[in-house]
């Protein structure tokens, strides 16, 4: 039996995340929450606390740390309000995996159920949005229930936890006896490997003329890039990434087609209704990946490698499904797949490739016409980080730009909001991202729309000087809503027009260096500098106001039926 010691409720707190690993916090502190604020202050050579401008920033750098670093992301948020300002990171951070505890605090025990001062039932508000939750009520649960909530959020497929302790329970005194969780009866975060499905899939591979591979961020976090890699070049097959899986595998690598989706790359979003075999890993199939599911690669036989048996037909019906963690399947496959060529398919994807470069990728990356366009923005960031840079998006066009043109040649290197479309997730998760990562640039591309939704977090960047880059590409417009309103609506543009402040005097008066440009003879230059800049920099590059995204997929449309127009 491990040692004990009588310690409160908030020094458990404290003592256990040392035991977890954990180093670095970001919250926002209140009443519900202050003894264990209390406690963190006697804790602070080991413990460094972040204090963003906002709980739902906490979330946000949590995520971005987590995403980069592959620990888990922690939060400390008060009662009340506090706790509900986490719902849309829970919520961000459990649609797309990753791995995050939330501490928040409570009213005391006997105050439960009375509608006193800042309390909420965050449990109940919690359950649709988190992997676990639970209420602490006594001050011996803490050490079990928090390195349960460790366990639970990083194991298998990742996810968020929230642990709400009352009030009553950080003060009080208990035995302190820390042991790591290792296993939970019920649950089982990794299937067991059916090393026939295994074969099966082999057989497959092997007998295909027309494989497909669509990798999503799965083999990131189940560490798989290697074997993917090897996969792809030991049978020669063409492969292509969801948004979240992207910088998985080197952006410039021979097999790597580009990204599916709805304003994925034109050669791999068609020809999924044109390969005979479809070998999806670590992905989820969802909506703005499948577009009409009953035109989904209806040809195509499927292999679905997963970890989270619950994806498996949810979707899309798949005949080979492999169950296992990911970088364990892979390993058991490659020893089955003979090494192989497929040139005829490969030059099917050259063409349209070619087509799409034509039609859409040189007007971005070299345009004719006086306005910037967010493409070649993009691709100078790329040349002035020689294609090494943490980016982190936000949701919109500038986000869709910034997946189909910006270059990766190391892994954990693109930052989105995925499956929620978090507006305002780039800043507070860039912060997380420079931090986790120091050694690394870290630039943020945002649209003024969502930019002003946690502008707030520059204040987190002034208090701490994370040298995060910021780049507003500044339309004057709710981008991607706009498009749609132009496409689908007559051009009624309809709310989305944006009458913007000064934002280079804004980020000034939070100390940051700042400079707008708006001629493409500034442009280089100015990103030169950002980047040459030692601390933080905000750059706003005005972007024509009606640019468009293409290629594009209609809501409902077929993969087939992809515009390039």
């Amino acid at each position: 039996m491990p040692e004990t010691e009588k310690v409160t409720g908030s020094e458990a707190v404290m003592k256990t995340l040392i035991a977890e690993g954990v180093n670095l916090i970001y919250g926002y502190p209140g009443g519900a929450i202050m003894p264990i604020y209390d406690a963190l202050h006697g804790y602070q050579s080991k413990l460094k606390h972040v204090l963003t401008r906002h709980e739902q920033g906490a979330t946000h750098a949590a995520q971005g740390y987590a995403r980069v670093t592959g620990n888990v992301g922690v939060v400390f948020a008060t009662s009340g309000p506090g706790a509900t300002n986490l719902v849309t990171g829970l919520a961000d951070a459990q649609i797309d995996s990753t791995p995050m505890v939330c501490i928040t605090g409570q009213v005391s025990s006997h105050l439960l159920g009375t509608d006193a001062f800042q309390e909420t039932d965050i449990i109940s508000i919690s359950t649709p949005v988190t992997k676990w939750n639970y209420q602490v009520t006594k001050a011996s649960e803490i050490p079990k229930v928090l390195s349960k909530a460790f366990y639970i959020a990083r194991s298998g497929r990742p996810g968020p936890v929230l642990i709400d302790i009352t009030k009553d329970a950080q003060f009080e005194l208990s035995e302190y006896a820390y042991q790591a969780c290792t296993a939970i009866r019920s649950y089982k975060p990794v299937p067991t490997l059916q090393m026939s499905q295994v074969e099966k899939a082999a057989e497959l591979i092997n007998a295909s003329k027309k494989p497909l591979i669509v990798w999503g961020q799965g083999i990131i976090l189940g560490e798989a890039e290697q074997e993917l890699q090897t996969l792809i070049e030991k049978a020669s097959i063409p492969s292509a990434s969801t948004l979240l899986g992207l910088s998985a595998i080197a952006s410039d690598h021979p097999l790597h087609q580009g990204m599916v989706g709805m304003h994925g790359h034109l050669a791999p979003n068609k020809l999924t209704n044109e390969c005979d075999v479809l070998i999806a890993i670590g992905m989820r199939f969802d909506d703005r990946v499948t577009g009409d599911l009953n035109r989904y690669a209806k040809q195509a036989k499927i292999i679905h490698f997963e970890i989270d048996p619950s994806e498996v037909n949810k979707n899309v019906y798949v005949e080979y499904p492999v169950l296992a963690d990911v970088k364990q399947s892979l390993q058991a496959l490659l020893p089955l797949i003979e090494e192989n060529s497929h040139p005829n398919w490969l030059d099917e994807f050259k063409q349209l490739r070619k087509i799409e470069d034509e039609k859409v990728i040189q007007a971005q990356l070299s345009p004719t016409k006086e306005g910037l366009t967010m493409g070649e923005a993009i691709e100078c960031i790329n040349k002035a980080t020689n294609n090494d840079a943490i980016i982190v998006s936000d949701v919109g066009q500038h986000q869709m730009m910034s997946a189909r043109y910006s270059k990766f040649v190391q892994t954990r290197s693109k930052v989105d909001s995925g499956g929620l479309g978090t507006m305002g997730f780039a800043l507070p998760a860039a912060i997380g991202a420079k931090m986790g990562a120091l050694d690394r640039e870290v630039v943020a591309i945002i649209g003024d729309g969502a930019y002003q939704m946690t502008i707030q977090e520059l204040g987190t960047i002034m208090q701490t000087q994370a040298a995060v880059k910021i780049v507003v590409l500044n339309n004057e417009f709710l981008g991607m809503v706009r498009q749609w309103q132009e496409l689908f609506f007559d051009k009624r543009y309809a709310s989305t027009e944006m009458t913007n402040p000064n934002f280079v005097k804004i980020a000034e008066g939070y100390g940051i260096p700042a400079k707008s440009v708006s001629k493409r003879k500034e442009l280089a230059a100015a990103i030169d500098e950002m980047i040459a800049c030692e601390t933080a920099y905000f750059l706003e590059v005005m972007v024509e106001k009606e640019g468009n995204v293409f290629p594009m997929l209609p809501t409902g449309a077929s993969v087939s039926d992809v515009r390039l127009s």
